[in-house]
């Protein structure tokens, strides 16, 4: 139960992630800034299929793609806020920027806990296949 709801919100972070780069691509002028214009639309293209496979695979490869997403976009936009990213410089003042933070940490922390209860559920069958007999 708890990983279906893992995979619903990861998924609605991916979701939510992929809108807000829509929308700063295509309403907010993104498209004409090189280099990042273009990966606001990777992004956003990224987030829904992530999304789709997070909630359709029951695989630990999409999990995986999901903190991966949410860690390098956080990691890319730590990187505009304070040293700039392709000559982008963000503030970190806009709901934007707000929302686009919280979506991304839901999709590290959901990724990492479905990523953990994949290990832990190998680990468990390995042991109970390795000793039969207890």
């Amino acid at each position: 139960m708890l990983t279906t709801w893992t995979r619903a919100l990861g998924a609605a972070g991916l979701a939510g992630s992929a809108a807000i780069h829509f929308y700063l691509y295509w309403g907010s002028g993104y498209a004409d800034i090189p280099v990042v214009g273009p990966l606001f639309l990777v992004n956003g293209i990224a987030g829904v299929v992530i999304a789709i496979a997070l909630l359709a695979w029951r695989h630990w490869l999409p999990a995986f793609f999901t903190l991966g997403f949410g860690g390098v976009t956080l990691l890319a936009y730590l990187l505009s806020v304070t040293v700039g990213f392709y000559g982008v410089r963000d503030q970190f003042n806009s709901q934007y920027e707000y929302w686009g933070v919280i979506t991304e940490a839901v999709c590290v922390v959901c990724g990492l806990v479905l990523l953990v209860r994949e290990v832990r559920g190998r680990v468990r069958t390995r042991s109970g296949a390795l000793s039969p007999g207890e």
